[in-house]
């Protein structure tokens, strides 16, 4: 089978979409299957084109990472992803900007459109009217719509009432992600992992402003896994809260490390004001981690008290508590290892490439 994804951000790029769409692609290519990527130039220096372990990428123009800007990529890939897909049997979108040159597609070539709503971003755009109608037309279009979390299911058919959209959550390449030797030394206290990129979205501000409760019931220290334009406001925080010391501030790390950074924590912290389906949260399950997470969007979909706690979102006392419970729970190693056992059983990637195989060739059986 010929498969032609389209996503604004790909590898290279890191986060939950980027690394979903990748390890889908790289199962699709184990198994046996051709697939071809239209993306993004959206970090400096990346080919226009290449191969990445028999993944075909093609990227194209990228102006900026605001909404007129993944609409322009989008435009901007019509070509592209139209002379692609005379060659694809499925096309499948990922994400909202993606349906308009997956449906292009369709049109030139016939093959059947599938589109996955991902993160809150769509969340975000669907509370708001302008944004309504146009997500209701995108909704309707593909031949199958899936979603990453329960939560964007309802929301997705709430806007297009009559169509069935599908949760299949997205999934973690458990070969990949596991436990691993830690990359980071012995702090000699309990480590809190914070794998986040720092926007306002992911609430890293309250792991922050939790920290000074935390450390008056028990030591720890707190490292945060990711970059953004929070940084600096974040690191005065800290300062002014006089947790600096407990705080380290790692910034963007390559996909590569995250096994070992990961493996080197006692617990890890995923303090969302809104999320989808945490790929985040499940590549810390499978490297073994307990979670403490906000009661958001689709983190209750993964995490109970079997594998960590829940809070609720923008609170830090709430987070404190959470992070202390379970620092006392003494079973930490029990919780880890019935985290990645529920990881393993229902989101693997192998488990996530069955089904959307299972979709294609439905989609293939009866015509698109």
């Amino acid at each position: 089978m010929k498969i032609l994804f389209h996503c604004v951000y790909f590898s290279p790029e890191v986060g939950g979409l980027e690394s979903h769409v990748y390890y889908l692609a790289r199962a699709m290519v184990g198994r046996g299957h051709q697939v071809a990527v239209v993306t993004s130039r959206s970090l400096p220096g990346v080919p226009r084109e290449e191969d990445m372990e028999g993944i075909q990428i093609v990227r194209t123009w990228f102006p900026s990472r605001t909404p007129v800007g993944w609409t322009v990529h989008a435009l901007g890939s019509l070509r592209r992803t139209a002379t692609l897909a005379r060659w694809a049997d499925v096309i499948h979108a990922q994400a909202f900007p993606s349906v308009v040159p997956g449906v292009v597609g369709r049109w030139t070539s016939g093959a059947p459109l599938v589109a996955t709503f991902h993160t809150s971003h769509f969340l975000v755009r669907a509370r708001k009217p302008l944004w309504r109608p146009v997500l209701k037309r995108l909704v309707r279009l593909p031949d199958h719509a899936l979603a990453a979390s329960e939560e964007i299911a309802r929301v997705a058919e709430d806007l297009a009432p009559g169509t069935r959209v599908e949760a299949l959550a997205n999934g973690v390449e458990t070969s990949f992600f596991r436990r691993v030797e830690p990359s980071l030394p012995d702090p000699g206290v309990p480590r809190i992992m914070v794998p986040r990129r720092l926007f306002p979205k992911n609430g890293v501000e309250y792991l922050v402003r939790a920290m000074p409760s935390i450390l008056r019931e028990t030591p720890v220290h707190a490292v945060l896994i990711g970059d953004g334009p929070e940084r600096g406001r974040l690191e005065a925080l800290a300062a002014e809260l006089g947790v600096g010391a407990s705080l380290t501030f790692l910034g963007k790390r390559p996909h590569a490390d995250m096994p070992g950074l990961l493996s080197s924590g006692t617990l890890a912290v995923i303090p969302s004001l809104m999320e989808a389906t945490s790929v985040a949260a499940l590549e810390a399950m499978a490297c073994e981690l307990p979670v403490v997470a906000s009661r958001v969007g689709g983190l209750p979909e993964i995490v109970d008290e079997e594998v960590g706690r829940l809070f609720e979102p923008g609170d830090p006392e709430a987070l404190a508590r959470a992070v202390v419970e379970l620092l006392g729970d003494g079973d930490l190693v029990a919780l880890g290892a019935r985290a990645r056992e529920r990881v393993v059983d229902r989101w693997s990637n192998d488990r996530l490439a069955d089904r959307h195989l299972e979709i294609y060739r439905e989609l293939l059986g009866r015509g698109g």
